[in-house]
């Protein structure tokens, strides 16, 4: 599943979910990194 996640105060990253922390952070998977951020709320 794709996810697009915020790093810092402006920089988003997309990639292929990975897990959820219970802190409520994913991570995202982009070729071989992980990156860990707030998830971008999808809206309807």
């Amino acid at each position: 599943m794709l996810r697009t996640i915020i790093i810092g105060s402006c920089m988003s990253v997309q990639g292929i979910l990975e897990k959820t922390l219970p802190d409520g952070r994913i991570a995202v998977r982009v070729g071989n990194r992980i990156f860990t951020g707030l998830p971008v709320l999808q809206t309807a």
